[in-house]
């Protein structure tokens, strides 16, 4: 019999739809199945074809303290980045709020300076480290959870017609409770860096928030953060997952196996950027929404939205795909970095399952 099911699955995959030379092949028999059980091999099984022995890993692939490693990872690469450009964030927020003033990336370093000299450039590190700390610990931790999460739901041979909508799904899921944590340090950051006058750090801007507008000040801007945020995740995961398929496949010269650690981090820095590009364009309209929000109290993101417009949307653009592309970049070479610190299973690029193979009748 033919395969039809998996046949047309394959075929109507939107994200990779590779076309097959179909053949006629013999379905299991049911005496093996009986015999030797279903196949229930888990995306840790399917993921790493070149096995690591013992002595090259420090933990088993999905294990509590390989999340917990893989949270740590996000802490370091989003909390380290994050506040290292905090200067040119600083910029971008005052371009977005009050582009009458700051007309440029250029004017608004000038006119910064200027009024509040060098140390003004580094307003809102504290909320910027503690927050986005936080944000990197659920975004990289839940992500490795939900994707093998994911991928056991669905079985070997889906998670890898539909890998691209896998990453899709697991990384708007971590992202959903990432921006949670994120949304209160978010909120003081952009309040210390576009509001002069109204506090110079967190232990001052929180207070005086609280004050003035209940619990509500921290988290008025959650969900145009989800809006800004997990379109912005999904683009980074997924785009960055496929980046690193490609370039091993059609830009490394070697085989994954044969590069060495450094080597392979390049390939991630790059693809890293590439997938930064991309991630500061979808996301940047709710950047602006968010920016202006968390300034100007008591107002809503359908407001702020309808007095920007569709031009005002955009203003700042440049500066976020600048800082936004070395952002990402960094961050997953930190991340790898660390999975290669603490000798974590780091499994390469995927490829299609042997039983998908004989299925599809591209094998003996």
């Amino acid at each position: 019999m033919y395969p039809n099911a998996l046949t047309q699955l394959a075929l109507a995959n939107p994200f990779s739809a590779p076309l097959f030379t179909l053949q006629k092949v013999e379905e299991p028999s049911q005496s093996l199945v009986a015999e030797h059980g279903p196949s229930k091999r888990t995306l840790a099984a399917a993921a790493v074809a070149v096995k690591q022995s013992d002595s090259d890993i420090s933990c088993e692939f999905g294990s509590m303290k390989y999340y917990a490693l893989c949270g740590f990872g996000g802490i370091l690469s989003c909390g380290i980045t994050h506040t290292a450009v905090v200067p040119l964030d600083l910029v971008k927020c005052r371009l977005q709020v009050d582009p009458d003033k700051y007309k440029s990336i250029f004017k608004g370093f000038s006119i910064t300076i200027k009024e509040d000299s060098i140390r003004g450039l580094a307003k809102g590190w504290a909320p910027t480290f503690i927050g986005y700390s936080m944000q990197g610990l659920c975004k990289f931790g839940f992500y490795e959870v939900f994707k093998i999460t994911y991928s056991d739901i669905i079985g070997e041979e889906n998670t890898y017609l539909w890998r691209t909508s896998l990453y899709l799904a697991a990384s708007a899921s971590a992202e959903f409770f990432a921006d949670i944590a994120l949304a209160p340090m978010e909120a003081c950051k952009v309040r210390i860096q576009t509001c002069p006058g109204y506090a110079s750090n967190l232990r001052q801007c929180a207070p005086k928030m609280f004050a003035e507008e209940g619990f509500w000040a921290f988290y008025k801007g959650v969900v145009p953060l989800w809006m800004r945020q997990i379109p912005y995740t999904m683009m980074k995961f997924a785009c960055f997952e496929r980046t690193v398929e490609l370039l091993y496949k059609h830009v490394v010269p070697k085989p994954r196996a044969e590069c060495s650690k450094s080597e392979q981090l390049v390939v991630t820095f790059v693809a890293g950027y590439i997938a930064g590009v991309f991630c500061a364009i979808v996301s940047h309209p709710a950047d602006s929404v968010v920016s202006v929000l968390n300034k100007e109290s008591g107002s809503s993101a359908f407001g702020v939205l309808k007095k920007l417009g569709p031009k005002g949307v955009w203003k700042g653009l440049v500066a976020r795909i600048i800082m936004i592309g070395t952002l990402t970049a960094l961050q997953w070479f930190i991340y790898d970095s660390v999975k290669v610190y603490f000798r974590l299973p780091r499994p390469p690029p995927p490829e299609m399952p042997e039983s998908l193979k004989k299925k599809l009748g591209l094998t003996e």
